[in-house]
């Protein structure tokens, strides 16, 4: 699996617990085209530290180009 660490801009919804659901995201192309990535579903949440900053870390599966990934 491919990780890239690149901002995006995301849409959630937020239960009466304060738990974030991801709904979709945004992500900018190499050809500076702009993506609408629907989350079909969230696989894993993991926390992480990285430098002192507390993380949510989360696995989606998603339907990109007709397939699934």
């Amino acid at each position: 699996m491919k990780v890239i660490a690149k901002p995006i801009e995301m849409v959630t919804w937020t239960d009466l617990n304060g738990k974030l659901n991801p709904v979709r995201f945004k992500i900018d192309n190499e050809d500076e085209s702009i993506s609408v990535i629907k989350i079909n579903k969230v696989l894993t949440i993991d926390k992480e530290k990285l430098e002192g900053n507390n993380m949510l870390v989360y696995k989606c599966q998603s339907v990109i180009k007709g397939s699934e990934r």
